[in-house]
């Protein structure tokens, strides 16, 4: 056989200019036969960029970036198979999708600090005049993703005018380009696996929305938040088994803790009211702006009560309806969606079941419409009695009447009209419970001119240099801010709850009653504003800079830590009293109030107070956590610790595997209604492991 020589390779021979002539003239032959689908990418991959720069300020991360261009090029792959001239329909029709969702996105961010889901679409409409709170918020960057399509129809015009798709369609070879898009997309799109792979749990869970846009980008958050809002209906067909198995092992094996302290026992057969602050922030309280308190009647009510000044919600997209649910349940919120919204035929073990179950009368009272948050359905789920709505009051019939604040009727006119009710339900049943709801102080705060004759004007002496003298200044700096609204809308509340302990006191009823105080959730003010109010120099009127020695350097954690509100428990004979420095959250209050009225409860996953002291853990439905020693940041996966302490990564790990049992547990309970279903096949376990 005939040996064949292998032709040796010259690299002499090898022009490196016409290689790169040769690559050029490819590229340039892309460029001028992709026109289309190229601006398609570029405008969709702005638009997403821009979302993230005006939301999480992360516009150069490279990580959302391939994310988000990956599945742009994916999904843009599919239009190859459509005719050129036809094409436009399929690429607008998809950037139009992605500018909505930016905008939808965008315009949720600034009111939640959160993205949007799919179960907040489903509660808009029960959530009513929120969504007018949204509104008011709106600004010009929450729309300037309209420009890309925009663009994109003007780029089509002119492609059209040049005969472009007449030229393109000769040449296309239309499944070789889908096939090469598509397989580039992907390539792309594997990436993520590799530079991120701690962070797939979380697509899983959906737990934290900003940490899956900072990471994968918000179409792949989009993308999988549909999936996740069908999770619990597939759930409820096919995960059941699962979650069964874990809520019986959980609860069968879970540690009795005997509970008796100085508490226990000491409300039994008290009637219990408690009222829901809008908005009332932990901040305000012995606070002063100008001299002037902006709570003086909580200042002076904490003093002649118990206390806690590390109280802390753990709301979801729900907000106030969370801050209900979790109170009265001991759970916590659902990962998708609104309990009040998807899950009022679930069974929960509540508070005024239990009491009912012990002859309390139950109810609540909100004067607005029962249908806001759904909570004629969801207050009757979770066994109130009588829900005294909107149409047990007087309302105004004009919102310029003075007594239409923000959202709806007054606080002060609602405690007045209230007292009626308080009697009449004091006359006729012997112990009750009941949940009075605030709302003026409700965001976007501008009724500012009905809350009352509150100046935030500042006067100060300052030294003018052009006339050499010193002048008294009235420096208005928190006037018509965002920040001094706020501020106005806390003190009139405050007003209106001062009114209302007054009348307590000096009423012939209430003697056995308990009144607990509490801030339903953060007012979501941003970190621009507490640095505006923290930073502000009065005697030069003007922000200290970063690198001046009193600059309060309010960061992220600064920002989380300040999202507690007061928990305030209170007697008209004032025999209680006491401040704690616990912390504490939401799904604690169940549990404590248990041991202090002496009844029993079998699925609350918080923890008596008085019990558990500085042991405590406080979840977040983000996956954050906080102890007396750390606050946990599920985004970036690092911690604060917040005293001198040691701490070791076995004690985070500890921490974050407790969070996500409590989430998953907790979620289980309330989508697969395992209360109601379980409860028998548990105390056979249960029967089963004390005959062990």
């Amino acid at each position: 056989m005939k040996k064949i020589k292998a032709k040796k390779i010259n690299f002499k021979d090898f022009n490196i200019k016409k290689a790169i002539k040769f690559i050029l003239k490819k590229i340039k032959g892309y460029l001028l036969t992709n026109k289309l689908f190229l601006s398609y990418a570029i405008l969709s991959i702005i638009s997403c960029t821009l979302l993230r720069a005006f939301t999480i300020g992360d516009a150069l991360s490279y990580k959302p970036f391939v994310v988000d261009l990956s599945l742009i090029l994916i999904i843009g792959s599919m239009g190859y198979l459509i005719k050129p001239k036809k094409q436009f329909v399929y690429f607008a029709t998809w950037l139009i999708i992605f500018t909505f969702v930016n905008i939808a996105n965008g315009i949720y961010y600034t009111f939640y600090f959160s993205f949007a889901t799919f179960g907040l679409l489903s509660s808009l409409g029960q959530a009513g005049e929120v969504t007018g709170a949204v509104l008011a918020k709106l600004d010009i960057t929450h729309f300037i993703y309209l420009i890309m399509p925009v663009i994109f129809f003007i780029i089509n015009g002119r492609l059209k005018h040049k005969k472009y798709f007449e030229a393109v369609t000769k040449t296309e070879k239309s499944k070789k380009m889908m096939a090469s898009t598509l397989i580039a997309g992907g390539a792309l799109l594997i990436l993520p696996w590799f530079l991120s792979p701690n962070g797939l749990g979380a697509l899983s869970k959906q737990w934290n929305r900003e940490y899956i846009v900072e990471r994968f980008g918000i179409i792949l958050y989009q993308s999988n938040d549909l999936v996740q809002s069908l999770t619990p209906k597939i759930n409820q067909l096919f995960g059941y088994d699962e979650a069964a198995r874990n809520f019986r092992e959980y609860y069968s094996t879970k540690e009795k803790v005997t509970t008796n302290n100085e508490y226990t026992g000491v409300f039994k057969d008290k009637n219990i009211i408690f009222i829901h602050m809008e908005s009332i922030q932990n901040f305000t309280l012995d606070m002063e702006v100008n001299g002037k308190e902006i709570t003086p009647n909580l200042n002076k009510l904490k003093e002649e009560s118990i206390y806690f000044d590390h109280f802390y919600p753990q709301i979801s997209v729900g907000t106030s309806s969370d801050t209900e649910f979790t109170l009265l349940t001991s759970l916590m919120p659902a990962l998708s969606g609104t309990v009040f919204v998807s899950y009022t035929n679930t069974y929960y073990e509540t508070i005024p079941k239990i009491l009912k179950e012990e002859g309390y009368y139950t109810f609540s009272m909100h004067a607005n419409k029962a249908s806001m948050w759904n909570r004629a359905v969801a207050h009757e789920s979770l066994g109130y009695d009588t829900f005294y709505s909107q149409r047990y009051f007087n309302i105004p019939d004009s919102t310029d009447d003075p007594e239409w604040i923000g959202l709806g009727l007054s606080d002060k006119e609602f405690f007045k009209q209230s007292e009626a009710i308080l009697e009449n339900i004091e006359t006729n049943y012997d112990k009750y419970m009941g949940t009075m709801i605030t709302l003026s102080n409700h965001t976007p705060w501008d009724d500012t001119e009905k809350y009352g004759d509150f100046d935030l004007t500042a006067y100060v002496e300052r030294y003018n240099e052009k006339t050499g003298e010193t002048e008294l200044i009235a420096d208005t700096y928190l006037e018509d801010s965002k920040m001094g609204n706020y501020l106005k809308g806390t003190h009139y509340t405050d007003e209106a709850l001062g009114e209302f302990v007054n009348y307590v006191k000096s009423s012939d009823y209430f003697d056995n009653t308990v009144f607990i105080f509490y801030g339903d959730h953060e007012a979501r003010l941003s970190k621009k504003e507490f640095n505006n109010l923290y930073n502000y120099n009065i005697e030069t009127g003007e922000l200290l800079s970063e690198d001046d020695p009193n600059y309060y350097d309010y960061d992220y954690y600064l920002q989380q830590l300040n999202k507690n509100t007061p928990l305030i428990i209170w007697t008209k004979d004032e025999k209680y009293t006491g401040a704690y420095s616990y912390y504490m959250g939401m799904i604690d209050i169940m549990p404590t109030l248990a041991n202090m009225m002496g009844f029993s409860y079998e699925y609350g996953l918080g923890n008596d107070i008085f019990t558990i002291k500085d042991d405590n853990t406080i979840v977040f439905p983000n996956g954050n956590f906080l102890t007396s020693e750390v606050y946990y940041n599920n985004t970036k996966e690092e911690y604060k610790v917040l005293k001198d302490a040691i701490i070791d990564e076995d004690y985070i790990n500890e921490k974050k595997a407790y969070t996500e049992e409590i989430l998953n547990l907790s979620n289980n309970i309330i989508v697969h209604d395992l209360i109601r279903k379980e409860a028998t096949n548990l105390n056979k376990v249960m029967e089963e492991n004390n005959e062990e």
